[in-house]
C-alpha cells in the first residue's frame, strides 16, 4: 500500500468511525476512537459486501461501506458491553 492509499485508508476510517458514532450514540470517539472504529468497520464492511456480491466503485461507496461495517461492529460490541451491567 502506498502512502497515499494509507492515507486514504484512515481518512475513510476516521468519516466512518465519525458517521457509525453520530448514528448510533449521537457523537464520536474522538480522532483516534474514529479511526479505529472505522478502520475495523471497513474492513468488516468489506468482507460483507464481499459476501453479498457487492462492491464500492469510488470514494463516497468506500465511505459508506465502512460506515456499515462500523455501525455493525458498534451494534455487536454493545451487546458485549451492555450484558455485564448489574441489575438491581
Amino acid at each position: 500500500m502506498t502512502a497515499q492509499g494509507l492515507i486514504v485508508f484512515l481518512v475513510v476510517g476516521l468519516i466512518a468511525g465519525f458517521l457509525a458514532g453520530r448514528i448510533l450514540k449521537g457523537s464520536g470517539f474522538g480522532v483516534l476512537g474514529n479511526i479505529i472504529i472505522g478502520v475495523i468497520g471497513a474492513i468488516l464492511g468489506g468482507v460483507l459486501f464481499g459476501l453479498l456480491g457487492m462492491n464500492a466503485g469510488n470514494i463516497l461507496g468506500e465511505i459508506i461501506k465502512a460506515t456499515v461495517g462500523a455501525i455493525l461492529l458498534i451494534f455487536l460490541l454493545s451487546f458485549v458491553g451492555g450484558g455485564s451491567k448489574k441489575r438491581r
